[in-house]
C-alpha cells in the first residue's frame, strides 16, 4: 500500500481504512496496540485512526485496554461463522487425539478441515522445536500446497474438482501448479492413505498428513506433523499418524453432520478414474 504523503487527502473508503486498522494489530491483537503505532502501521493519520477506532469500538469490534486498543469479542463471534455447522464439536472431539499426536512426535501438529478448495486450520499445537509457518488457527491456505489439504482433497470429489479446475496458486517455487501433477499426488494419497508436503507452502517446511475418516469413508478432517525439512522422520511419524487418526475416526459416527461426504464401502470414489486419466497426461 503506498504511503500517504504529508498533507495529501486519503481517498480510501471508510471500510478500507477499518480493514487496514484491523490488519495492523498483527500478533498483538489480544494484548493491545497504541493509537500512534496503529496509525503508522495502517498508514493513516492519527485523527483518522482515532475516528475509525471509535466507530469500531461502538460496534464491539475493538475494545480499549488502558490507552491501547485490542480486537474485541465480536470478531470472535464473526470468526465462529467460518466453520461449518458441527465443526466446533468436531474440533473439540479431536483435540485429545491431536494432543496425543504432539506428545508422540514433539513436532508441530495440525487439525484441519476442507472448505471449497482451501483448508481451514481448526487447531495447532507446538512446542519448543517450532518453526515459522503460514498456518494459524482459523486461517486458510490453498489445499493443493499443504499436506492436510491433499489428504482431504483425495477424499472430497467436489473439492478436488474445484482445485483441479485451477488456477493453482503458487506460494513457493515447489508449489504444485499443474493439474496433472496434483492429480497424480491425489491418486497416490488414495492408494497410500498419506499425503506429503515439501516446501510447497513455505520454503524449508515439510509436512505429512493423514485423513480422519468417518464411518462411510469420507474424510471429515486431517491431522498433520510438520517441521523443518530434513528433520521430519517420515517413516516413524507416518505410523504414528495412521494409528492416531484411525483411533480418532472411530469416535466420529455420532458427530458427522448430514452434509459430509458419504462413500459407501466398496463403491470406489467418483474421481478415481478421472484422476488417473489426468495424472497419466503428466
Amino acid at each position: 500500500m503506498p504511503t500517504i504523503a504529508h498533507g495529501a487527502r486519503d481517498t480510501r473508503a471508510a471500510v478500507d481504512k477499518a480493514v487496514s486498522l484491523l490488519a495492523a494489530f498483527g500478533h498483538e491483537a489480544a494484548t493491545g496496540v497504541g493509537v500512534s503505532e496503529l496509525a503508522r502501521r495502517a498508514e493513516l493519520s492519527k485523527s483518522t485512526t482515532h475516528r475509525v477506532l471509535a466507530m469500531l469500538e461502538r460496534n464491539g469490534v475493538v475494545e480499549r485496554t488502558g490507552t491501547d486498543y485490542r480486537l474485541g469479542a465480536r470478531l470472535h463471534d464473526f470468526g465462529g461463522s467460518v466453520y461449518a455447522p458441527g465443526e466446533e464439536r468436531l474440533r473439540d472431539q479431536l483435540i485429545p487425539f491431536l494432543t496425543d499426536l504432539y506428545v508422540a512426535t514433539q513436532e508441530t501438529v495440525h487439525l484441519a478441515s476442507l472448505h471449497g478448495a482451501d483448508v481451514v486450520y481448526l487447531a495447532k499445537l507446538y512446542g519448543h522445536r517450532q518453526m515459522a509457518s503460514p498456518s494459524r488457527i482459523g486461517g486458510r491456505l490453498p489445499a493443493h500446497c499443504t499436506a492436510v489439504g491433499k489428504a482431504l482433497l483425495a477424499y472430497h470429489p467436489d473439492g478436488a474438482q474445484r482445485a483441479l479446475a485451477g488456477p493453482l496458486r503458487r506460494l513457493t517455487d515447489r508449489t504444485i501448479v499443474e493439474p496433472a501433477e496434483l492429480a497424480a499426488e491425489l491418486v497416490a494419497v488414495r492408494q497410500d492413505g498419506i499425503a506429503f508436503e515439501n516446501s510447497e507452502s513455505q520454503a524449508g517446511l515439510s509436512c505429512i498428513a493423514v485423513p480422519v475418516l468417518g464411518p462411510h469413508g469420507g474424510a471429515v478432517a486431517a491431522m498433520s506433523v510438520s517441521g523443518p525439512a530434513g528433520r521430519i522422520d517420515t517413516g516413524r511419524h507416518s505410523a504414528t499418524l495412521r494409528r492416531i487418526a484411525s483411533a480418532a475416526g472411530k469416535t466420529l459416527p455420532r458427530l458427522l453432520p448430514s452434509n459430509r461426504t458419504r462413500l459407501a464401502p466398496g463403491t470406489g470414489w467418483p474421481l478415481d478414474h478421472a484422476l488417473s486419466r489426468l495424472a497419466a497426461t503428466s
